[in-house]
């Protein structure tokens, strides 16, 4: 059992849409994947306002790490690999080994 906490992604239900509590506030995510080039992206909405579209997930790059804006998630979203073994985000080691791992910013 993994001892951190973190987004889980259904792969099998891409493209799809769900909603999860980050901090104390609610957003929507929605997830796709690119399978010509092997990638993820997501968009994430709060109170019904489209925040991102066509976030990347890139390996060991907080989400939205250039946006400073208080209507983003408290918790960092850093998509990581707690071995240390991967280098990038892949459809094979999604919810694997590489994990959307939710980090406070007093971690």
């Amino acid at each position: 059992m993994l001892e951190f906490e973190y987004i889980e992604i259904e792969k099998a239900l891409i493209p799809y849409r769900f909603e999860v509590e980050l901090g104390a506030e609610l957003f929507l995510i929605e997830i796709r994947y690119n399978e010509l080039h092997d990638y993820f992206s997501l968009d994430l909405q709060k109170d019904g306002e489209v925040l991102v579209y066509g976030e990347k997930l890139i390996y060991a790059m907080p989400l939205f790490n250039e946006i400073f804006d208080h209507r983003y998630p408290a918790p960092t979203i850093i998509p990581l690999d707690e071995s240390g073994k991967e280098t990038r985000v892949t459809y094979e080691n999604l919810n694997k080994t590489v994990f959307l791992k939710l980090v406070n910013s007093y971690e």
